[in-house]
């Protein structure tokens, strides 16, 4: 075995030999796998080798696509078989809100590519006539998906990988690993020792070992997963054509061919089961592990799942797959850096290997090779993840995740798992108010404020929360309002050279003078958009930086990663340590006034500046800023002050008619202000000028991270609009595709109604020739397509008169 390799990848199943492969296929071919056993012989052996299209995360449906495509070429490519079945596959809906699912996904079909048809059961009955369809309200049919051998696919692509000069052990397991003082990796295995400059844990159901060699964790559980294979069935002997790969939610469960037999895999929704219990860790000498049999546990679904397809239920169970599936907390794969260890990457937890095991490869390749990849990798990440996802966390999602398998995704749905991680000192008493919360890394997080029992009534339409939520915002623009937001992320930066070194890593000038406020942007070196911060120069040497809930630990880690070796530069993340009250609207200053003696006129305490002043009695970081685009200021005080600075405001708020507002309220006053978004409109997909961000884009400074990538690379083919659409009783939510005439030409990011302005407004790139102020296309909302026209400045006090106020 060689003792050297500019990337080990420790563990020889899909996830593994697609990394090599497609590293491979981007020239990077100083590449080892490292694999305990046989190739495939963790998960991926034994799985049913499912490739659907129908997956609602946007990008999450770009990497399954990208494997539909690459797949049924494999065999050409390399020679190895891989046993394609292009059967397709039939998603069935039993109630309006899979069908207006359906329609959604029909939108992310036309901008990814793939082919799409919702279907009668008239249809449904003609492409399989097998299948019952009593209930059944339509299906959504995918014609460019099926399934395959998932030991022939990984062959392949090792063999793809080989062919290039990826080295492939197998038969060794990796016995630790550890970081030497050069920076690199040693990996030490049974076979000897290697040394690589980046390692990737790509061990399936053993990546949590593997990340605990190098100090860390993982939020993974291993599920058991059952599927039957039947005796032969007749219609299938005296048929030549493959019926579609059947997904239904009523028997929560996949029914296909298998060659003359039938097919069918249960993900129960009660008496999960995880492997390898308690721990969930494998024991190493596990290789093509099955546990036994459990059919009592199934056995409603599978009942079910055979009166869907009456022919299969006198065939008899010729064979039980019983095996381990790693699921991640929250359902998509890590894929990715981990956070604090250089160059250590992830390309695990997925619990659909075989059809994401491609598309995460490929991706992955383009971010570790050029430091971006082309579709946005942020739901992606492992630094989604904080040290609040423990083991009973991982534990309690992972189980939740592998029961919702076929549960249709409803926007606003919260879930009971692994719920109250983090919380405001603000929790308890928002929650007694109305507080509907929501989970942002860990955090609960007011969404909207229900009163006399409301529920919002989960739904691709507008719901129950419209008219509230409506009122919340007529409250803020009229009057005042106050939202929790002490989930930002914060950190302290100090130290003599902060100043140079968040010029350095940020795209914006720093403000020159103390108590200035700018908002600035973390760039890659080839120019993409990585993160954004609210920057507030405290001192010369003392900066305070905000940034999103969900991007915390990416940011830390970014920043910290930037700092040069002798550079005096200290980082703290200081989110725990100071809550945040944003108080807003035009009576702010009022509620504002009588709690402290501080001037608040616009003279002595300007927009875009920060002050450090007491409000009743507490002292306080006062930034006059706010996303919601009114005359506002957001309080930081400790911790421990929160509430009783919360308590203050709000009884000095009573005169004015203060009220509470949440996170739903919030999107819609951001998106009469056209404030865009980091994550939707702002990704590791464009630049700056793409975003249509200039104005925060300082070209005058000095060199900086991605500043020649940006100047130097030509105009994108989209850029960034905003818009509003005639929308009926749906508004956009991000994915939804854009026309031209039958052309879909771009895609939206984000949107929501304006309440104020009574408009329905998002977000979407488009080519630059739709780009213009007046521009017309359509907007797919669910069934129908809406006019939307390019709207030239914010739908909302276009000029900043409120802020300013």
């Amino acid at each position: 075995m060689d003792a050297q390799a500019k990337v080990v990848i420790v563990g020889g199943g899909i996830m593994g030999v697609a990394l090599a492969y497609h590293l491979a296929e981007e020239g990077e071919t100083d590449v080892m796998l490292i694999e305990k056993g046989e190739l495939t012989s963790g998960s991926t052996w034994h799985a049913a080798g499912q490739c659907p299209s129908l997956v609602s995360n946007y990008n999450l449906a770009k990497i399954h696509d990208y494997g539909n495509r690459l797949y049924p070429t494999l065999e050409e490519k390399t020679g190895q078989y891989v046993s394609w079945h292009a059967s397709g596959g039939i998603r069935v809906a039993r109630q309006q809100a899979d069908l207006d699912w359906f329609h959604y996904m029909k939108g992310i079909a036309d901008n990814v590519g793939f082919r799409m048809e919702i279907i009668d059961p008239a249809k449904i009955k003609e492409i399989n006539p097998f299948y019952d369809i009593d209930g059944v309200l339509a299906g959504a049919w995918t014609l460019d998906d099926g399934h395959a051998d998932p030991s022939g696919l990984t062959n392949a692509m090792a063999r793809g990988a080989t062919d290039s000069g990826v080295r492939i052990v197998r038969h060794n397991r990796v016995l630790d690993i550890n970081l030497l003082p050069s920076g690199n990796w040693e990996v030490t295995t049974e076979q000897g020792k290697v040394t690589a400059e980046v390692v990737v844990n790509a061990a399936g159901s053993f990546a949590r070992q593997v990340a605990q060699m190098v100090g860390a964790d993982l939020p993974i559980a291993n599920m058991e997963h059952h599927y039957i294979v039947t005796g032969a069935i007749q219609d299938f002997i005296d048929r030549d054509e493959e019926f579609p790969v059947m997904r239904d939610p009523y028997a929560s469960a996949y029914i296909r061919q298998e060659q003359k037999s039938g097919l069918i895999g249960i993900y129960e929704s009660s008496g999960i089961t995880e492997a390898w219990g308690p721990t969930g860790l494998p024991p190493w000498s596990s290789d093509s592990e099955l546990f036994p049999d459990d059919l009592d546990r199934i056995m409603p679904w599978l009942e079910r799942a055979m009166h869907c397809m009456p022919n299969m239920m006198d065939a008899g169970i010729k064979r039980v797959v019983n095996g381990a599936i790693p699921h991640s907390a929250d359902g998509p794969p890590l894929l990715g850096p981990v956070a604090g260890i250089p160059n250590f990457w992830l390309c695990c937890g997925s619990s659909f290997g075989i059809a994401q095991g491609a598309g995460c490869g490929k991706y992955l390749a383009q971010w570790m090779v050029y430091g971006d990849s082309e579709i946005n990798m942020t739901g992606f990440d492992p630094r989604r993840f904080g040290t609040f996802a423990d083991r009973d966390f991982m534990r309690a999602k992972g189980f939740q995740d592998y029961g919702l398998t076929y549960a249709t995704p409803l926007p606003g749905e919260e879930f009971d798992a692994a719920r109250e991680c983090r919380l405001s000192p603000l929790y308890e008493i928002l929650k007694e108010k109305g507080a509907i919360h929501t989970q942002t890394f860990g955090w609960e997080r007011p969404k909207w404020f229900a009163s006399n029992g409301q529920e919002e009534d989960c739904s691709y339409r507008r719901n129950a929360t419209f008219v509230t939520v409506g009122e919340e915002c007529a409250a803020v623009r009229q009057g005042v309002g106050v939202i929790d937001l002490t989930g930002f992320a914060k950190y302290d930066v100090r130290g003599s050279d902060a100043e140079q070194f968040l010029n350095r890593v940020l795209a914006n000038r720093m403000p020159k003078r103390d108590g200035g406020i700018a908002l600035a942007h973390f760039l890659s070196r080839n120019g993409r958009i990585l993160g954004e911060a609210t920057v507030t120069r405290i001192s010369h040497d003392h900066f305070y930086l905000l940034s999103a809930a969900s991007a915390e630990l990416r940011d830390l880690d970014h920043l910290v990663q930037q700092i040069i070796i002798g550079e005096q530069v200290v980082i703290e993340n200081v989110t725990d340590e100071r809550g945040v009250l944003a108080l807003v609207g035009p009576r702010s200053r009022d509620v504002l006034a009588s709690l402290t003696d501080a001037p608040l006129d616009n003279e002595n305490f300007r927009w875009r500046t920060s002050q450090e002043i007491n409000v009743a009695g507490i002292p306080t970081r006062a930034l006059r800023i706010n996303y919601a685009g009114e005359l506002g200021w957001e309080l930081h005080p400790a911790m421990d002050d929160l509430a009783p600075l919360y308590n203050a405001v709000a009884q000095a708020g009573e005169p004015h008619g203060l009220v509470d507002f949440g996170l739903y309220a919030l999107n819609s006053l951001r998106m009469e202000k056209a404030y865009r978004g980091w994550g939707s409109e702002l990704t590791n997909e464009v630049n700056m000028l793409d975003a249509d961000m200039a104005r925060f884009y300082n070209s005058a400074k000095p060199d900086f991270i991605g500043k020649s990538a940006t100047e130097n690379k030509p105009t994108g083919s989209l850029k960034l609009v905003y818009f509003e659409v005639d929308a009926t009783d749906s508004d956009v939510r991000g994915g939804e595709p854009i026309f031209l005439g039958e052309d879909c030409i771009g895609v939206t990011t984000s949107g929501g109604y304006g309440y104020t302005v009574k408009k329905s407004l998002g977000f979407g790139y488009v080519p630059h020739e739709q780009a213009q102020p007046g521009s017309a296309f359509d907007v797919g909302l669910l069934d129908a397509r809406c006019p939307a026209r390019v709207l030239g400045e914010p739908a909302y006090d276009p000029d900043n008169a409120r802020l300013l106020s």
